[in-house]
């Protein structure tokens, strides 16, 4: 079996969560008749301290759902330029909600308030900002975390102009264990945010869109126009509620083993690390110093059973995860090792 370092969105279930799985209460989720749905959207609304909550299935549908329940088409999004909607969500935002974006700079996924506030742009212009969209923590920039007293500046910035503010947390409950600041601190300060479960915390799928009712109203419309209502959720649900709720202290094993990883890494020829970055479960290793190609390092990590992926020119990608052990590490050093040198 590989060691797999390309994702964390790849984890296998636990036991636990195989058999919430196979007991798993159902109902039709079209009629709010899901007892397991309703239970973990009421849970997650709990703790993230808003009123109403949403079981989408992945993180990319929770952002556009988010979109399109808080913009009009003609509108504009504020997006950092290197964020998961901006990057990775193959411009739906543009096709199905008719907004436009406009990237805003960051230093490691942190937007500087006052370039936020003068990008805004105010209703009766050409166009108006209907959104900021925020990330944390932020994948390419190393799974760095934006610092609660940003997020705080920029919604308060938000709330004097009228605009809403996203947070996409797909990788939020590793800001939470890294800082210990709780989870309903980060998201009182957005109007709607949204959690994956199928990443660090393990469940096989589903992400959770949160907010105020009348929010999360138009949302539940919108995930139907989109073909997310699910009759019988309650098999993903069960899983999922296990995971939120018993897989987000053991988040920081992935965080010191990303730590181990970086630093044994860090100690090979031609091989540079930022350490500023490793904060949370991601390490991006640029191999430029090595004279080797990435995709020749790639392929020949793969020979020998583990596997990364090419995140920028000259730049690797680790993420760890609940299935990757400390010996797992261990094994990955040698073997990169072992590579460079011949």
């Amino acid at each position: 079996m590989y060691i797999d370092y390309r994702t964390d969105a790849g984890t296998r279930p636990t036991e636990e969560m195989r058999k919430a799985m196979y007991y798993a209460e159902v109902g039709d989720d079209v009629f709010g008749e899901d007892p397991s749905v309703n239970r973990l959207e009421e849970t997650a609304a709990e703790m993230l301290g808003k009123e109403s909550a949403l079981l989408v299935t992945s993180g990319t549908m929770g952002n556009q759902l988010a979109i399109l329940s808080q913009s009009s088409p003609g509108s504009e999004i504020l997006v950092e330029e290197t964020s998961h909607i901006f990057v990775n969500e193959a411009a739906s935002h543009s096709i199905i909600a008719g907004v436009q974006t406009r990237p805003v700079p960051s230093d490691k996924g942190v937007m500087e308030p006052e370039i936020v506030r003068k990008a805004i742009r105010m209703p009766g212009e050409a166009t108006h900002t209907s959104l900021v969209c925020l990330e944390n923590t932020h994948n390419r920039s190393g799974g760095t975390i934006v610092p609660l007293e940003n997020i705080k500046d920029l919604y308060s910035i938000c709330q004097n102009s009228g605009t809403n503010i996203h947070l996409d947390g797909a990788r939020l409950f590793n800001a939470v264990v890294a800082t210990s600041i709780p989870v309903h601190e980060y998201a009182r300060y957005t109007d709607t945010v949204q959690i994956c479960l199928c990443k660090g915390l393990g469940a096989p799928i589903g992400a959770i869109l949160a907010g105020s009712d009348d929010f999360i109203a138009r949302a539940r419309i919108w995930r139907q126009r989109l073909g997310g209502a699910m009759p019988q959720a309650g098999i993903i649900a069960a899983p999922a509620l296990v995971a939120l709720t018993t897989m987000i202290d053991r988040l920081s094993e992935d965080h010191e083993k990303a730590k181990q990883l970086a630093q044994g890494l860090a100690e090979m020829p031609g091989v540079l690390v930022d350490f500023q970055t490793v904060q949370t479960n991601i390490v991006m290793v640029n191999v430029q110093g090595t004279k080797k190609l990435p995709q020749e390092l790639i392929y020949n990590l793969k020979k020998e059973g583990v596997l990364v992926s090419e995140f920028s020119p000259g730049v690797l990608r680790f993420v760890t995860h609940k299935d990757i052990s400390v010996n797992n590490i261990d094994e990955t050093l040698t073997r990169f090792a072992s590579i460079l040198s011949k």
